[in-house]
């Protein structure tokens, strides 16, 4: 089982990123506040868990989390700040989601190991921190299956892209679209794989 968060006897705020490796779509983030008895054994990186795992987490996530947010940054907003920007950004759009509630953190946990210093609330980065602690991993859960609600609400729209597959990840088919039928305002212009450049 996870550790609790990095400081369990604070307010610490988990908080973690979904899409920053995407072709397509917004970058979600999701910022988590665990009770301080909290306690899960399933609860992880959500990259390593089953989609029924997730959404299972999900639930028990938001009915139990002392407070929860979650925000975006929008394709345009990505395109004229890079996504690394974007991605922090929407961490702290979350945050103050959760400062609007009436809940100001501690301290501010991010996965990873970038984060800009935020309402003067300390923060300290950790590598692969939603595979270590809750409250991170929490919002990792957070943010992916918000965003996977997102594309595929977004594939109803463009099945071509298989959206409800990929989820904006630049896979075989999400590429042989794109070169098919070109980009749509979903698609990120600031970002191609590199081994893609000369298709664009």
């Amino acid at each position: 089982m996870l550790f609790h968060s990095l400081y369990p006897k604070k307010l610490d705020v988990g908080c973690d990123e979904a899409g920053r490796g995407c072709m397509s779509g917004p970058v979600f983030a999701a910022a988590v506040i665990l009770p301080k008895n909290f306690k899960n054994e399933w609860l992880n990186d959500s990259k390593k868990l089953t989609l029924s795992k997730r959404i299972e987490l999900r639930k028990i996530i938001e009915e139990n989390a002392l407070s929860y947010a979650v925000a975006k940054c929008e394709v345009e907003e990505i395109d004229k700040i890079n996504i690394l920007n974007a991605s922090i950004l929407s961490m702290q759009k979350a945050i103050n989601l959760m400062i609007e509630k009436g809940i100001i953190p501690d301290h501010i946990s991010v996965d990873g190991n970038r984060f800009k210093s935020h309402q003067n609330i300390p923060h300290t980065t950790v590598i692969k921190g939603d595979g270590k602690y809750m409250n991170i991993a929490a919002a990792s859960i957070l943010a992916k299956t918000y965003r996977d609600d997102w594309m595929t609400k977004l594939h109803e729209e463009f099945p071509q892209y298989f959206w409800n597959e990929n989820k904006g990840y630049g896979t075989k088919k999400h590429v042989e679209a794109m070169i098919k039928y070109g980009r749509t305002i979903h698609h990120r212009k600031s970002f191609v794989l590199k081994s893609q450049m000369h298709l664009f």
